[in-house]
């Protein structure tokens, strides 16, 4: 079900979507939930605009872990 995706995240990460063409801007959650096992999707994400969704993240999805310093650009 997981196969192919290696990153792991907690409650608390942030699940960055980037965009699929050039001048999409990238969505971001807090990921409430991890509902798979050992930090595995799925996870249940609370999205910027307020409503709420299960994930399984694909190619176009990266985690920022809680306590990175890394700034993203928006």
């Amino acid at each position: 079900m997981t196969e192919g995706f290696s990153q792991r995240a907690s409650a608390g990460d942030r699940l960055v979507v980037r965009g699929h063409h050039q001048g999409d801007p990238q969505r971001d959650g807090e990921i409430l939930q991890v509902l798979g096992e050992n930090g595995a999707p799925p996870y249940l994400v609370r999205w910027e605009d307020g409503h709420e969704s299960e994930v399984f993240p694909g190619s176009d999805i990266f985690i920022q872990h809680f306590g990175d310093q890394e700034d993203e650009a928006r």
